[in-house]
Protein backbone atom coordinates (compact mmCIF):
# COMPACT_ATOMS: atom_id res chain seq x y z
CA UNK A 1 0.00 0.00 0.00
CA UNK A 2 1.20 3.63 -0.98
CA UNK A 3 1.66 6.40 1.97
CA UNK A 4 0.13 9.62 1.11
CA UNK A 5 2.02 13.09 2.24
CA UNK A 6 0.24 16.50 3.08
CA UNK A 7 1.56 19.90 3.93
CA UNK A 8 -1.29 21.77 4.92
CA UNK A 9 -2.41 25.03 4.24
CA UNK A 10 -5.20 27.73 4.46
CA UNK A 11 -5.44 28.36 1.10
CA UNK A 12 -3.35 25.48 -0.63
CA UNK A 13 -2.80 21.55 0.25
CA UNK A 14 0.20 19.94 -1.17
CA UNK A 15 0.10 16.34 -1.71
CA UNK A 16 2.73 13.72 -2.47
CA UNK A 17 2.40 9.56 -3.06
CA UNK A 18 4.85 7.08 -2.47
CA UNK A 19 5.43 4.44 -4.74
CA UNK A 20 3.84 0.93 -3.60
CA UNK A 21 6.97 -0.20 -2.42
CA UNK A 22 7.24 2.76 -0.21
CA UNK A 23 10.69 3.52 -0.87
CA UNK A 24 10.40 6.99 -3.19
CA UNK A 25 7.68 9.90 -2.59
CA UNK A 26 6.58 11.85 -5.71
CA UNK A 27 4.64 15.38 -5.61
CA UNK A 28 1.31 14.48 -7.01
CA UNK A 29 -1.26 17.76 -6.63
CA UNK A 30 -2.09 20.73 -4.98
CA UNK A 31 -6.08 21.46 -3.66
CA UNK A 32 -6.88 24.44 -3.49
CA UNK A 33 -9.43 25.33 -0.69
CA UNK A 34 -11.35 28.71 1.19
CA UNK A 35 -10.15 27.22 4.13
CA UNK A 36 -13.54 27.02 5.47
CA UNK A 37 -14.92 23.77 3.85
CA UNK A 38 -12.86 21.07 5.72
CA UNK A 39 -15.66 18.49 4.89
CA UNK A 40 -14.81 19.20 1.12
CA UNK A 41 -11.22 18.89 1.56
CA UNK A 42 -11.62 15.76 3.48
CA UNK A 43 -13.39 14.07 0.76
CA UNK A 44 -11.12 14.46 -1.72
CA UNK A 45 -8.06 13.38 0.00
CA UNK A 46 -9.48 10.56 1.04
CA UNK A 47 -10.95 9.96 -2.46
CA UNK A 48 -7.34 10.11 -3.62
CA UNK A 49 -6.56 7.78 -1.10
CA UNK A 50 -8.86 5.41 -2.47
CA UNK A 51 -7.77 5.77 -5.91
CA UNK A 52 -4.21 5.15 -5.27
CA UNK A 53 -4.31 2.36 -2.53
CA UNK A 54 -3.08 4.63 0.55
CA UNK A 55 -3.18 3.10 4.16
CA UNK A 56 -0.95 6.08 5.58
CA UNK A 57 -1.20 9.60 5.59
CA UNK A 58 1.65 11.53 6.68
CA UNK A 59 0.57 15.32 7.44
CA UNK A 60 3.46 17.97 8.71
CA UNK A 61 3.13 19.16 11.73
CA UNK A 62 3.55 22.70 11.69
CA UNK A 63 5.97 24.11 14.75
CA UNK A 64 8.35 27.03 14.98
CA UNK A 65 12.03 26.72 14.41
CA UNK A 66 12.35 26.93 18.41
CA UNK A 67 10.23 23.65 18.66
CA UNK A 68 6.98 25.59 20.16
CA UNK A 69 3.57 25.56 18.77
CA UNK A 70 2.92 27.69 15.87
CA UNK A 71 -0.15 29.44 14.67
CA UNK A 72 -1.35 26.46 12.50
CA UNK A 73 -0.15 23.58 14.93
CA UNK A 74 -3.86 23.19 16.41
CA UNK A 75 -5.76 23.42 12.96
CA UNK A 76 -3.49 20.74 11.76
CA UNK A 77 -4.09 18.53 14.35
CA UNK A 78 -7.95 19.09 14.65
CA UNK A 79 -6.99 18.03 10.45
CA UNK A 80 -5.38 15.05 11.47
CA UNK A 81 -7.56 14.25 13.86
CA UNK A 82 -10.71 14.31 11.04
CA UNK A 83 -8.75 12.15 8.80
CA UNK A 84 -8.23 10.00 11.29
CA UNK A 85 -11.81 9.08 11.59
CA UNK A 86 -11.44 7.28 7.97
CA UNK A 87 -9.44 4.57 9.64
CA UNK A 88 -6.47 5.03 7.55
CA UNK A 89 -3.39 5.42 9.49
CA UNK A 90 -2.47 9.12 9.91
CA UNK A 91 1.09 10.15 11.49
CA UNK A 92 2.20 13.56 12.32
CA UNK A 93 5.45 14.66 11.14
CA UNK A 94 7.57 17.46 11.93
CA UNK A 95 8.19 19.81 8.98
CA UNK A 96 10.38 22.51 10.10
CA UNK A 97 12.31 24.32 7.60
CA UNK A 98 10.71 22.35 4.45
CA UNK A 99 9.22 25.44 2.78
CA UNK A 100 12.56 26.64 3.24
CA UNK A 101 13.91 23.61 1.78
CA UNK A 102 11.03 23.25 -1.34
CA UNK A 103 11.99 27.09 -1.67
CA UNK A 104 15.91 25.55 -2.33
CA UNK A 105 14.78 23.60 -4.86
CA UNK A 106 12.92 25.92 -6.61
CA UNK A 107 15.80 27.93 -6.67
CA UNK A 108 18.42 25.14 -7.82
CA UNK A 109 16.17 24.06 -11.06
CA UNK A 110 15.60 27.72 -12.15
CA UNK A 111 11.78 27.63 -11.64
CA UNK A 112 9.95 30.55 -11.11
CA UNK A 113 8.09 30.02 -7.92
CA UNK A 114 5.51 32.92 -8.93
CA UNK A 115 4.54 31.00 -11.75
CA UNK A 116 2.97 27.93 -9.57
CA UNK A 117 1.76 28.92 -6.28
CA UNK A 118 0.87 25.46 -5.53
CA UNK A 119 4.56 23.87 -6.45
CA UNK A 120 5.99 25.03 -3.55
CA UNK A 121 3.58 23.28 -1.23
CA UNK A 122 3.45 20.23 -3.45
CA UNK A 123 8.11 20.10 -3.10
CA UNK A 124 7.04 20.22 0.80
CA UNK A 125 4.40 17.28 0.86
CA UNK A 126 7.00 15.36 -0.85
CA UNK A 127 9.91 16.17 1.68
CA UNK A 128 7.20 15.44 4.46
CA UNK A 129 6.73 12.19 3.10
CA UNK A 130 10.14 11.14 1.82
CA UNK A 131 11.30 11.59 5.42
CA UNK A 132 8.79 9.61 7.15
CA UNK A 133 9.39 6.77 4.27
CA UNK A 134 13.44 7.18 5.15
CA UNK A 135 12.60 6.74 9.16
CA UNK A 136 10.00 3.97 8.49
CA UNK A 137 13.03 2.25 6.48
CA UNK A 138 15.53 2.61 9.48
CA UNK A 139 12.60 1.60 11.91
CA UNK A 140 13.02 -1.60 10.14
CA UNK A 141 16.73 -2.51 9.92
Amino acid sequence: MRALGIDFGLRRVGIALSDPLRIVASRHSTLNWNGKDLDALLERILDLCDENKVDTIVVGYPLRTDGEKSPMTDMTVNFAEQLRASELEVILVDERYTSLLANQILQETKKNKGRDKGLVDRIAAEIILQDYLESERDCSL
